[in-house]
């Protein structure tokens, strides 16, 4: 047994030590905005914060978790999803299939908190996560939109 803080709520999950994060999240606490992309930590669609941080849960083991650490899904973000970056992906309609987005916005959410105000090339050095359908010029945008607003969360 193992106890998160996921979104504010401790919980109690049984999963073995190397269980990825990402399969305890979907499948142990039925939280599935978080979506499998790669398996390898390439493609960011599986992202999270802990502890405020972007981590790749797809290949991080739920042993690597320390006990007091708080994980945010996409699900836990903002209420209400009224989180800046959210926002301004809904006002420049930043998504084509949206598979990519939570990992995305969990992503974008993580630098802003870091970076309030980053350049156009820290956006795109920090933002490694891959969309199928090319959306990055959108993506971009739509950072420097909710750093213009300021973020919040």
């Amino acid at each position: 047994m193992a106890r998160l803080n996921v979104n504010g709520v401790v919980r109690e999950v049984d999963a073995e030590p190397d269980t990825p994060l990402l399969w305890v999240i979907r499948e142990q606490i039925g939280l599935t905005g978080t979506k499998y992309g790669c398996g390898i930590a390439q493609c960011g669609a599986c992202t999270v914060h802990i502890d405020g941080a972007a981590v790749r849960a797809c290949s991080l083991p739920l042993s690597a978790v320390e006990p007091g650490q708080k994980i945010v899904t996409i699900e836990g973000l903002a209420p209400g999803a009224d989180h800046p970056v959210q926002q301004a992906w809904a006002e420049l309609d930043v998504p084509q299939c949206g598979f990519c987005q939570p990992g995305m916005i969990m992503a974008s959410a993580a630098l802003l908190a870091q970076n309030p105000r980053p350049s156009e090339a820290e956006i795109r050095q920090e933002i490694t996560n891959i969309c199928r359908c090319g959306t990055y010029n959108r993506v971009l945008a739509g950072i420097k939109r909710a750093a213009e607003r300021g973020q919040s969360g």
